[in-house]
Protein backbone atom coordinates (compact mmCIF):
# COMPACT_ATOMS: atom_id res chain seq x y z
CA UNK A 1 0.00 0.00 0.00
CA UNK A 2 1.65 3.65 -1.05
CA UNK A 3 2.32 5.45 1.68
CA UNK A 4 0.50 9.11 1.16
CA UNK A 5 2.28 12.19 2.17
CA UNK A 6 1.24 14.50 4.41
CA UNK A 7 -0.13 18.24 3.39
CA UNK A 8 3.26 19.68 5.39
CA UNK A 9 5.40 17.01 3.57
CA UNK A 10 4.07 17.80 0.12
CA UNK A 11 4.43 21.74 0.77
CA UNK A 12 8.16 20.76 1.71
CA UNK A 13 8.54 19.07 -1.62
CA UNK A 14 7.65 22.42 -3.56
CA UNK A 15 9.63 24.67 -1.15
CA UNK A 16 12.35 22.40 -2.32
CA UNK A 17 11.30 22.26 -5.76
CA UNK A 18 11.18 25.71 -6.43
CA UNK A 19 14.73 26.32 -4.46
CA UNK A 20 16.09 24.12 -7.08
CA UNK A 21 14.54 25.15 -9.97
CA UNK A 22 15.86 28.99 -8.80
CA UNK A 23 19.42 27.52 -8.23
CA UNK A 24 19.37 26.17 -12.11
CA UNK A 25 17.93 29.77 -12.96
CA UNK A 26 20.63 31.88 -11.26
CA UNK A 27 23.08 29.25 -12.73
CA UNK A 28 21.67 29.30 -16.32
CA UNK A 29 22.01 33.16 -15.81
CA UNK A 30 25.63 33.37 -14.83
CA UNK A 31 26.63 31.05 -17.39
CA UNK A 32 25.27 33.20 -20.13
CA UNK A 33 26.81 36.12 -18.76
CA UNK A 34 30.15 34.84 -18.39
CA UNK A 35 29.72 33.82 -22.35
CA UNK A 36 29.03 37.41 -22.98
CA UNK A 37 32.07 38.32 -21.50
CA UNK A 38 33.97 36.07 -23.10
CA UNK A 39 32.72 37.50 -26.61
CA UNK A 40 32.81 40.73 -25.97
CA UNK A 41 36.31 40.08 -24.56
CA UNK A 42 37.36 38.60 -27.76
CA UNK A 43 35.65 40.86 -29.78
CA UNK A 44 37.70 43.73 -27.92
CA UNK A 45 40.79 41.83 -28.53
CA UNK A 46 40.34 41.17 -32.38
CA UNK A 47 39.47 44.87 -32.76
CA UNK A 48 42.14 46.50 -31.16
CA UNK A 49 44.50 43.51 -33.30
CA UNK A 50 43.52 44.90 -36.12
CA UNK A 51 43.45 48.58 -35.73
CA UNK A 52 47.61 48.38 -34.90
CA UNK A 53 50.10 45.84 -36.05
CA UNK A 54 52.94 45.25 -33.38
CA UNK A 55 49.74 47.74 -32.46
CA UNK A 56 50.38 49.36 -33.13
CA UNK A 57 51.99 48.85 -35.20
CA UNK A 58 53.48 50.00 -34.78
CA UNK A 59 47.18 50.42 -34.80
CA UNK A 60 45.75 48.52 -31.02
CA UNK A 61 46.93 48.07 -27.61
CA UNK A 62 49.56 45.73 -28.72
CA UNK A 63 50.56 42.36 -26.91
CA UNK A 64 54.29 41.85 -27.24
CA UNK A 65 53.70 39.14 -29.83
CA UNK A 66 54.89 40.87 -32.60
CA UNK A 67 52.18 43.05 -34.29
CA UNK A 68 52.90 46.68 -34.19
CA UNK A 69 49.49 47.91 -33.32
CA UNK A 70 48.92 51.80 -35.25
CA UNK A 71 45.63 53.32 -35.24
CA UNK A 72 43.51 54.11 -38.29
CA UNK A 73 44.84 57.36 -40.05
CA UNK A 74 41.33 57.89 -41.70
CA UNK A 75 40.07 58.62 -37.72
CA UNK A 76 41.11 62.40 -37.92
CA UNK A 77 40.78 64.70 -34.86
CA UNK A 78 40.06 67.91 -34.80
CA UNK A 79 42.40 70.48 -35.51
CA UNK A 80 44.88 72.03 -32.62
CA UNK A 81 44.07 75.41 -31.81
CA UNK A 82 46.57 77.51 -33.78
CA UNK A 83 47.30 74.37 -36.21
CA UNK A 84 46.28 74.96 -40.53
CA UNK A 85 44.93 73.27 -42.93
CA UNK A 86 46.80 72.72 -46.28
CA UNK A 87 44.49 71.66 -49.01
CA UNK A 88 47.01 70.83 -51.94
CA UNK A 89 49.84 70.04 -49.54
CA UNK A 90 52.33 72.31 -51.09
CA UNK A 91 55.90 71.55 -50.26
CA UNK A 92 57.03 73.44 -46.94
CA UNK A 93 59.90 75.73 -47.32
CA UNK A 94 63.31 73.90 -45.89
CA UNK A 95 64.37 76.65 -44.13
CA UNK A 96 62.38 75.73 -40.95
CA UNK A 97 59.51 78.60 -41.78
CA UNK A 98 56.57 76.72 -42.48
CA UNK A 99 53.38 77.25 -40.10
CA UNK A 100 52.52 74.60 -38.27
CA UNK A 101 50.42 72.22 -39.84
CA UNK A 102 48.66 68.82 -38.36
CA UNK A 103 45.71 67.82 -40.97
CA UNK A 104 46.43 68.19 -44.82
CA UNK A 105 43.79 66.75 -47.25
CA UNK A 106 46.15 64.98 -49.37
CA UNK A 107 49.48 63.48 -49.56
CA UNK A 108 52.17 65.85 -50.89
CA UNK A 109 53.69 65.75 -53.76
CA UNK A 110 57.54 64.55 -54.21
CA UNK A 111 59.24 67.45 -52.44
CA UNK A 112 62.93 65.43 -52.13
CA UNK A 113 65.48 64.62 -54.43
CA UNK A 114 65.97 60.35 -53.52
CA UNK A 115 69.61 61.05 -55.07
CA UNK A 116 70.18 63.40 -51.78
CA UNK A 117 71.10 62.16 -47.86
CA UNK A 118 68.56 63.18 -45.56
CA UNK A 119 68.72 63.18 -41.63
CA UNK A 120 66.26 63.80 -38.82
CA UNK A 121 67.47 64.88 -35.92
CA UNK A 122 65.03 64.25 -33.10
CA UNK A 123 64.85 66.14 -30.04
CA UNK A 124 62.70 64.38 -26.93
CA UNK A 125 62.08 65.21 -23.60
CA UNK A 126 64.44 62.36 -22.67
CA UNK A 127 67.33 63.62 -24.81
CA UNK A 128 68.56 63.83 -28.60
CA UNK A 129 68.56 61.08 -31.35
CA UNK A 130 69.40 61.11 -34.71
CA UNK A 131 67.89 59.23 -37.82
CA UNK A 132 68.97 58.26 -40.95
CA UNK A 133 66.78 58.34 -43.80
CA UNK A 134 67.17 56.00 -46.56
CA UNK A 135 65.76 58.11 -49.62
CA UNK A 136 66.25 55.76 -51.98
CA UNK A 137 65.10 52.42 -50.64
CA UNK A 138 61.74 54.34 -49.35
CA UNK A 139 61.77 58.03 -51.01
CA UNK A 140 58.14 57.77 -50.64
CA UNK A 141 57.99 57.03 -46.98
CA UNK A 142 61.07 59.85 -46.43
CA UNK A 143 59.42 62.50 -48.64
CA UNK A 144 56.11 62.04 -46.28
CA UNK A 145 58.06 62.29 -43.28
CA UNK A 146 60.07 64.80 -44.34
CA UNK A 147 57.26 66.93 -45.59
CA UNK A 148 55.12 66.80 -41.83
CA UNK A 149 58.76 67.05 -40.17
CA UNK A 150 59.02 70.48 -42.40
CA UNK A 151 55.25 71.29 -41.14
CA UNK A 152 56.37 71.01 -37.54
CA UNK A 153 53.47 68.02 -37.30
CA UNK A 154 55.12 66.33 -35.06
CA UNK A 155 56.18 68.94 -32.70
CA UNK A 156 54.46 68.11 -29.03
CA UNK A 157 53.28 64.35 -30.00
CA UNK A 158 54.08 62.16 -27.33
CA UNK A 159 55.42 58.30 -27.94
CA UNK A 160 52.05 56.83 -27.21
CA UNK A 161 52.91 53.15 -27.34
CA UNK A 162 56.18 51.94 -25.30
CA UNK A 163 57.18 47.94 -25.60
CA UNK A 164 60.22 47.40 -23.87
CA UNK A 165 62.46 45.01 -26.18
CA UNK A 166 59.86 45.58 -28.51
CA UNK A 167 59.37 48.85 -30.32
CA UNK A 168 58.84 52.93 -28.88
CA UNK A 169 56.18 54.17 -31.19
CA UNK A 170 54.95 57.81 -31.72
CA UNK A 171 53.64 60.47 -34.26
CA UNK A 172 49.95 60.16 -33.44
CA UNK A 173 48.79 63.74 -32.55
CA UNK A 174 45.82 62.59 -30.04
CA UNK A 175 48.19 59.82 -28.43
CA UNK A 176 45.37 56.77 -29.07
CA UNK A 177 47.05 54.81 -31.39
CA UNK A 178 44.04 55.86 -33.82
CA UNK A 179 45.39 59.70 -35.31
CA UNK A 180 47.07 60.44 -38.60
CA UNK A 181 47.47 63.39 -40.84
CA UNK A 182 44.60 63.07 -43.15
CA UNK A 183 45.91 60.72 -45.94
CA UNK A 184 47.66 57.19 -46.45
CA UNK A 185 50.17 56.10 -48.94
CA UNK A 186 51.54 53.19 -50.45
CA UNK A 187 54.16 50.46 -49.27
CA UNK A 188 57.90 50.50 -50.17
CA UNK A 189 58.45 46.82 -47.66
CA UNK A 190 61.67 45.46 -47.05
CA UNK A 191 63.48 41.99 -47.66
CA UNK A 192 62.51 39.37 -44.74
CA UNK A 193 65.14 39.88 -41.88
CA UNK A 194 66.08 43.74 -42.50
CA UNK A 195 64.35 45.00 -39.43
CA UNK A 196 67.38 45.57 -36.51
CA UNK A 197 67.80 46.99 -33.16
CA UNK A 198 67.11 51.23 -34.25
CA UNK A 199 65.28 50.76 -37.33
CA UNK A 200 62.59 53.00 -38.40
CA UNK A 201 59.86 52.02 -39.70
CA UNK A 202 55.98 52.96 -40.38
CA UNK A 203 52.99 51.95 -38.39
CA UNK A 204 49.86 50.83 -40.09
CA UNK A 205 46.08 49.75 -40.07
CA UNK A 206 47.02 46.15 -40.89
CA UNK A 207 46.31 46.40 -44.86
CA UNK A 208 48.49 47.45 -47.51
CA UNK A 209 49.09 51.28 -48.47
CA UNK A 210 47.57 52.41 -44.89
CA UNK A 211 51.16 54.39 -43.92
CA UNK A 212 50.15 57.19 -42.31
CA UNK A 213 51.92 59.46 -39.42
CA UNK A 214 52.97 56.91 -36.92
CA UNK A 215 56.26 55.69 -37.03
CA UNK A 216 57.98 53.13 -34.42
CA UNK A 217 61.83 52.52 -33.58
CA UNK A 218 63.24 48.91 -32.81
CA UNK A 219 64.22 48.39 -29.67
CA UNK A 220 64.73 44.60 -29.12
CA UNK A 221 64.35 40.86 -30.41
CA UNK A 222 60.39 41.09 -30.46
CA UNK A 223 61.18 44.25 -33.39
CA UNK A 224 63.57 42.46 -34.96
CA UNK A 225 61.49 39.37 -35.63
CA UNK A 226 58.78 41.52 -37.16
CA UNK A 227 57.33 40.22 -41.14
CA UNK A 228 58.29 42.46 -43.36
CA UNK A 229 54.97 44.37 -43.75
CA UNK A 230 56.02 47.82 -42.46
CA UNK A 231 58.07 50.60 -44.47
CA UNK A 232 61.55 50.78 -43.59
CA UNK A 233 62.19 54.31 -44.08
CA UNK A 234 65.69 55.25 -41.70
CA UNK A 235 67.80 53.99 -38.72
CA UNK A 236 68.71 55.36 -35.31
CA UNK A 237 72.10 56.67 -36.33
CA UNK A 238 73.21 58.72 -33.13
CA UNK A 239 71.16 58.69 -29.47
CA UNK A 240 70.43 54.91 -28.57
CA UNK A 241 71.07 56.10 -25.50
CA UNK A 242 67.91 58.45 -26.10
CA UNK A 243 65.75 55.72 -27.13
CA UNK A 244 66.64 53.35 -24.14
CA UNK A 245 65.67 56.62 -21.65
CA UNK A 246 62.54 56.55 -23.69
CA UNK A 247 62.08 52.65 -23.51
CA UNK A 248 62.37 52.91 -20.01
CA UNK A 249 59.18 54.91 -19.73
CA UNK A 250 57.66 51.42 -20.89
CA UNK A 251 54.97 48.49 -19.86
CA UNK A 252 54.31 44.82 -21.39
CA UNK A 253 51.35 46.30 -22.64
CA UNK A 254 52.58 49.41 -24.22
CA UNK A 255 50.95 52.25 -22.21
CA UNK A 256 53.75 54.71 -20.71
CA UNK A 257 54.47 55.25 -17.43
CA UNK A 258 55.18 58.57 -17.91
CA UNK A 259 54.84 61.40 -20.86
CA UNK A 260 57.54 61.39 -23.05
CA UNK A 261 57.24 64.15 -26.36
CA UNK A 262 58.69 64.55 -29.84
CA UNK A 263 59.59 68.35 -29.02
CA UNK A 264 60.87 68.69 -32.59
CA UNK A 265 62.27 67.45 -35.19
CA UNK A 266 64.27 68.99 -37.86
CA UNK A 267 66.09 67.86 -41.14
CA UNK A 268 69.03 68.30 -42.82
CA UNK A 269 69.83 67.66 -46.43
CA UNK A 270 73.34 66.96 -48.12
Amino acid sequence: MANKKSPRQRDAARAREAREAALRARKRKAERRKLGIVVFTAVLLVLGISAFVVTDGPGTDVESTGTIPTGTPVSLSPVPPGATVEGSTPCPPTDGTALRTTVFSQAPPMCIDPAKRYSAEVTTSKGRLTIELDARAAPVTVNSFVVLARYKYFDGIPFHRIIPGFVVQGGDQTATGRGGPGYQFEDELPAAGAYEVGSVAMANSSAPGTNGSQFFIVTGPAGVTLPPQYSLFGKVSEGMETVRAIEEAGTPGGQPTQVVTITSVTIKES
